[in-house]
C-alpha cells in the first residue's frame, strides 16, 4: 500500500489535469456515496467524526475520515481538522493508497469550483473575488486562476480585513474595505466562509458574472441572499449532496423562493452535455457542495489509478 502524502498530493493535483480528470469521471454514472457523523460535546464545544465513503463497483472505493475538534488552536496549536482517504482495489479490495486527507480536500474542492467555473463562468472573465480568507481561498484562487487564464485581477474580502490584505498581497491582489465593492467589480466571485447569514447580496451582482458557493456545507448555513437565487441560474456539483444539504439552496426551497426545476443541471448532467448556451449577461451560480464521490475521483487521480 502506497502512502501519498501531502507533497506529493499536489505535484500530482496540478489543476488542469485534475480538473480534466473530475470532467472525464463524470462522463459515468454516479458511484455510490454515503456521509455519516459523529458528535460529542466536550466543555461546551461541538467535536465531530465524519466518514465520507464512495464505491465505483469494478473500479475502486474508498473513505476521507474527518476528524473536527475547534478547540486545538487555542488548545495545543493543532489545526482544528484533520484527515485522511484511504483508497481501496474496486475488483478485489485491497488497500492501494492512504493518502494525506487536508491535501485531497484544498486539491478536489478547489478544482470541483474550477470546472464549475470552466463550464459555466464567461470565457473573457477578468476579475474574480475572493470572498473569504481562510485555509482553502489560495488554492480558490490557483483553481480559479488555471481554469480562466483571462483572470487578471484578484479582490480578497474577509471580516478581518488582515487577513485579506495578507492573502491579497501573497497573490498579487487587492483588498477593498468591503465585500460590496469586491462583489460588484467582480465576474467571478467565490465564497468561501463558514456564515450563517448572507455575506453576498444579488443587488451587487453585475450581468454576466458567476458565482461560485463553497463554504456552507449545511441547511443553517448561507452565504448568499434570496435576491441571489432569484437572478441566477442555478447548477450544482452532484444532485446528492449539494441542494437539500446546504442553506444557499434548501431555505429558498424550503420557502418557495425558487423551486426545485430551477436547479438546471449537475456536474453529471454537465458532462453529459447539457446545453448551457450561456448568454453574455446570464449570472450563474454553481453551488459546490462536495461529497464522498469527488473525493474518490480525486484520490484515484492522485495516486495514478484509473478512475
Amino acid at each position: 500500500m502506497r502512502i501519498v502524502d501531502a507533497r506529493e498530493v499536489h505535484e500530482r493535483g496540478e489543476w488542469r489535469a485534475l480538473v480534466a480528470a473530475l470532467l472525464e469521471a463524470h462522463r459515468a454514472p454516479p458511484p455510490l456515496a454515503g456521509r455519516s457523523e459523529l458528535h460529542h460535546e466536550a466543555h461546551g464545544v461541538r467535536q465531530s467524526f465524519i466518514s465520507l465513503p464512495a464505491w465505483r463497483p469494478g473500479v475502486a472505493m474508498g473513505a476521507k475520515l474527518v476528524t473536527v475538534m475547534p478547540q486545538n488552536p487555542s488548545v495545543n496549536g493543532r489545526p482544528s481538522v484533520h484527515a485522511v482517504y484511504a483508497l481501496f482495489d474496486g475488483t478485489n479490495g485491497a488497500p492501494l493508497a492512504l493518502i494525506d486527507g487536508e491535501a485531497l480536500t484544498f486539491r478536489k474542492t478547489a478544482a470541483d469550483s474550477a470546472l464549475g467555473s470552466m463550464l459555466l463562468s464567461r470565457e473573457d472573465a477578468a476579475t474574480l473575488a475572493m470572498i473569504g480568507a481562510g485555509a482553502l481561498a489560495p488554492w480558490l484562487i490557483a483553481a480559479h486562476r488555471a481554469a480562466r487564464p483571462s483572470i487578471s485581477r484578484v479582490l480578497v474580502w474577509n471580516r478581518t480585513p488582515a487577513k485579506a490584505e495578507a492573502l491579497a498581497k501573497a497573490v498579487g491582489g487587492e483588498a477593498p474595505g468591503t465585500a460590496e465593492d469586491a462583489v460588484r467589480a467582480a465576474d467571478i466571485v467565490c465564497c468561501a466562509t463558514a456564515a450563517n447569514a448572507p455575506v453576498i447580496e444579488g443587488a451587487w451582482l453585475k450581468p454576466g458574472a458567476h458565482v461560485d458557493l463553497v463554504g456552507g456545507f449545511t441547511p443553517q448555513m448561507r452565504e448568499c441572499d434570496d435576491d441571489t437565487v432569484r437572478r441566477a441560474r442555478i447548477f450544482v456539483d452532484s444532485r446528492m449532496f449539494a441542494i437539500d444539504q446546504t442553506g444557499d439552496l434548501a431555505s429558498p426551497l424550503s420557502r418557495r423562493i425558487i423551486v426545485r426545476d430551477k436547479i438546471e443541471a449537475d456536474l453529471f448532467d454537465l458532462a453529459a452535455g447539457y446545453p448551457v448556451n450561456r448568454t453574455p449577461d446570464d449570472i450563474t451560480l454553481y453551488k459546490n457542495g462536495g461529497g464522498g464521490h469527488l473525493d474518490l475521483f480525486a484520490a484515484l487521480h492522485i495516486a495514478g489509478a484509473t478512475s
